[in-house]
């Protein structure tokens, strides 16, 4: 394939990666409902710069050493799936009684980045994936640190502007969905899926 169908062929998969609803999605959609339009750009923002730390860490070898030892993938895993079931479980047995726990907003922002960007990081499958699927999109004979970065930017693109369709979609229902029960309801929602993507990481194999 020349390089024009190489990127087309990769930004058609990468849409259909994008627009697959999972974690990332949850995190997102809980968070632009619940705390607001800002903290879930900074949630969306924290997503994507991990998918640019792994890209970076595939580009220079680090994914490689994933893809090849059990003991490193493993202990990643686990890493991960102790992150995720400790913020879900915090949602499940602490849920917000209303917006008024967000008044301390810089304390909340920086939370939101950091969260988004360690779900993503201690996700070994992030690391896989790239290093599996995004040899197949570098034109043989091409610089690979080049393109790695490049074919992992249009990921990034895609998934910063679908975070803004879901974000702007939240926004019309608002005022709905800040509702006490309602938060509560959301937090639990989303503290039960990640619990649940908690235990599936965790007895997942390669």
């Amino acid at each position: 394939m020349s390089i024009a169908d190489n990127l087309i062929a990769f930004t058609f998969a990468a849409t259909l990666l994008t627009l697959t609803p999972g974690l990332d999605t949850a995190l997102i959609l809980r968070t632009s409902t619940v705390e607001g339009r800002k903290q879930g750009l900074r949630a969306a923002l924290g997503i994507n710069a991990g998918c640019l730390l792994w890209g970076a860490a595939v580009a220079f070898g680090l994914g490689a050493l994933i893809a090849v030892s059990q003991l490193a993938y493993d202990i990643l895993k686990y890493c991960g799936a102790a992150y995720l079931a400790w913020l879900g479980m915090n949602m499940l047995v602490r849920p917000r009684q209303s917006l008024g726990a967000v008044a301390a907003q810089g304390r909340s922002e920086a939370n939101w980045f950091l969260k988004g960007m360690l779900g993503n990081l201690l996700n070994p499958k992030v690391g896989i994936f790239y290093v599996s699927f995004l040899p197949q999109f570098i034109p043989q004979g091409q610089p690979l640190v080049a393109w790695t970065f490049g074919l992992v930017g249009i990921h990034v693109a895609l998934g910063l502007l679908w975070s803004m369709v879901l974000i702007g979609a939240t926004q019309s229902l608002a005022g709905v969905l800040r509702r006490e029960k309602v938060v509560q309801w959301m937090d639990r929602a989303t503290g039960l899926v990640f619990v649940l993507f908690a235990a599936r990481l965790a007895l997942s194999r390669r």
